[in-house]
């Protein structure tokens, strides 16, 4: 009896350890086909970046380039328009005076607004809202429309530290100028600010 018992037992201690090399060889074999698989993986998602990346590089776009966003960097200097109930609208005295006013914001970096009078087209209704003006420290203000420049040359007396320039109306004092409509209007009105906040920076 004891000896049936110890030929059954040999055969499987024998095959004991070969049984457990043998899974161990497959498990490494797994592992390796698994990391096999993930290189693969890997390099294709490369290629696949590459690709798309020299797709995107190499096309040829007809688009204009995107302008620079970046803010411009503004002085502590605004000069304000007063203008009547048309606004800035293109064409007009006041939209021309307005393009001079952004030509002499681009060279002074002098920050640029402007305020429409609404209701009443009066000297009296004009003078509350050079006064906002006024009061949110304008150092440069024009006026465009007899209300606005009237308004403004009854004004600028009271303010000798703010300039003045008025197109088409006159008005008198160091800090007052005065220019004419007309051909050349942008230019000028360029040249009044740009004068003007120097003489305040």
């Amino acid at each position: 009896m004891t000896q049936a018992r110890s030929g059954k037992a040999g055969p499987a201690q024998a095959g004991g350890p070969l049984a457990g090399a043998g899974r161990a060889a497959v498990a490494r074999l797994r592992a390796l086909r698994g990391r096999t698989i993930a290189l693969a993986a890997g390099a294709v998602a490369v290629v696949g970046a590459l690709v798309v990346t020299g797709a995107l590089l190499s096309r040829h776009d007809d688009r204009p380039p995107i302008p620079d966003t970046r803010a411009r960097h503004y002085t502590e200097t605004d000069a304000c328009l007063l203008t009547g109930e048309d606004g800035i609208t293109a064409g007009t005295t006041s939209g021309t005076v307005w393009q001079g006013m952004q030509d002499a914001s681009r060279t002074t970096h002098a920050r640029v607004s402007y305020t429409q009078v609404t209701g009443e087209q009066s000297v009296g209704n004009a003078r509350p809202f050079l006064n906002g003006m006024l009061q949110r420290s304008c150092d440069v203000v024009l006026a465009v429309g007899r209300p606005e420049t009237t308004a403004a040359a009854g004004t600028a007396p009271q303010y000798k530290k703010v300039g003045f320039v008025l197109v088409g109306g006159g008005g008198v004092g160091g800090n007052v100028t005065t220019v004419r409509p007309g051909d050349g209007l942008r230019a000028d009105v360029a040249a009044a600010v740009r004068r003007a906040v120097r003489e305040r920076s």
